[in-house]
């Protein structure tokens, strides 16, 4: 009977209301977990969304016209998170002049990484 009482508080409210003070009861840790699971529902259902229209649009199909626009962003990134340490090590094998010469063909000869992500607006 509780549950139902706190599952049907959630459905009604955007937001669940907890008083700071006094005893934590058995409704308001219904109400947090039943929350939590809705939150994991949300996002399964955003992360099912969001593959649905990525596929589409890789397939080329076209958007509506109208307030709202996707597009899928390419970005190609070389990673260069190795460049401090490589700068440290050249320095020691090749000195410090170098070094930064040796760190610049190391990124020029680094095949950039391709990432796609999906822009709505």
């Amino acid at each position: 009977m509780a549950t139902q009482q706190v599952s049907t508080i959630v459905r009604q409210l955007s937001y669940v209301p907890f008083p700071a003070v006094g005893q934590i009861t058995q409704t308001e840790l219904s109400a947090l977990l039943s929350l939590r699971n809705r939150a994991r529902q949300l996002a399964e259902q955003v992360e099912a969304a969001e593959k649905s229209v990525r596929e589409r649009l890789e397939a080329s199909v076209p958007v509506e016209a109208g307030e709202h626009s996707a597009e899928l962003k390419e970005n190609f990134r070389r990673s260069v998170a190795w460049r401090d340490v490589t700068l440290r090590l050249a320095a020691k094998l090749y000195g410090p002049k170098r070094a930064e010469a040796y760190c610049e063909n190391v990124l020029e000869n680094t095949k950039p990484t391709r990432t796609v992500s999906l822009r709505v607006q």
